[in-house]
């Protein structure tokens, strides 16, 4: 049976985000070395470099930039630099406290091969031990599930344990892919609407509503954030199955991270052309990270 048809307004909000989209997949696509979002400005108070990949902890409240020139702490100031230089095109957390995967290629000094395959950080990106396809894959979209680890290096791929991998049939190209370590829903951004997984990665629907957005991440289980290419910014309750519109980044988005503070609310934060921006009213309004 035929899938419906698109509302015609919907339709011209897909191809305008669709089109905004592709032209980021076309700037970060699998075959380019160190390409991607444009870079934080001088005085930013981010690290001046192509930003990839962001990660707060719930716990601690650490902020982490993954960038082309390495793994920085910006919960700092100035930011501070953790580890070797390597570009971490994907960078994800993982179950447990200080366990990080990234991917990419090695950075100058770098004993690491190129591509770098998929890395492991059990000490919040002091070090890395290589766990597999190094010289092999270069994953720009990773994320960790509750069944492993969900990655795009040019195929769709999941592994139980980073060291094993199964190819997924799939039919598009993901810009992101957001999981959350304690259960197994996945969200794939792509210029066609988003794409869902309920079983870690393994099987993917589509949507014939919703926003089409380039950035998306969990705080929980259930609870995600999305931001369109033009920062519009949307909540899902029910693992993006169905989504709310809330305020606007009024800036160049690079990447998102959201998690659950401990009074129970929602924080989103967002790394910028111009700074960190943090949200804590659902993403309604944004300010600056080190604002008081």
């Amino acid at each position: 049976m035929p899938r419906p048809s698109l509302p015609r307004r919907r339709a011209a909000a897909v191809l305008a985000a669709g089109a905004a989209l592709i032209l980021a997949l076309s700037a970060c696509s699998p075959s380019s070395g160190t390409a991607g979002p444009s870079p934080a400005g001088t005085g930013s108070g981010l690290p001046d470099a192509h930003i990839h990949g962001l990660s707060v902890s719930s716990e601690t409240g650490q902020v982490l930039l993954a960038t082309h020139d390495g793994l920085f702490d910006v919960t700092k100031k100035p930011a501070t630099k953790i580890g070797a230089t390597n570009d971490l095109m994907g960078f994800t957390g993982g179950t447990d406290h200080g366990v990080l995967y990234a991917s990419g290629h090695p950075g100058e000094g770098s004993g690491l091969p190129n591509p770098i395959g998929l890395i492991r950080s059990t000490d919040a990106g002091k070090t890395w031990e290589q766990l597999s396809r190094q010289g092999e894959s270069d994953f720009h979209a990773l994320t960790a599930t509750k069944s492993g680890i969900v990655g795009y290096d040019g195929a769709l791929r999941t592994s139980p344990d980073g060291k094993t991998w199964n190819t997924v049939a799939a039919d598009f190209v993901p810009a992101v892919l957001a999981g959350n370590p304690t259960s197994d829903n996945v969200l794939a951004t792509t210029p066609q609407g988003i794409r869902r997984s309920t079983d870690g990665g393994q099987t993917w629907t589509g949507a014939d509503s919703g926003p089409v957005v380039q950035f998306a991440a969990f705080a929980s289980p259930a609870e995600a954030v999305g931001v369109e290419p033009d920062g519009t910014v949307h909540y899902s309750a029910d693992a993006g199955a169905t989504w709310t519109q809330k305020g606007k980044i009024q800036d160049t988005v690079q990447a998102v991270a959201a998690v659950k503070r401990p009074d129970a609310k929602l924080a989103i934060w967002a790394a910028t052309a111009s700074g960190l921006l943090v949200s804590t009213d659902g993403g309604m309004t944004f300010r600056p990270a080190n604002a008081s």
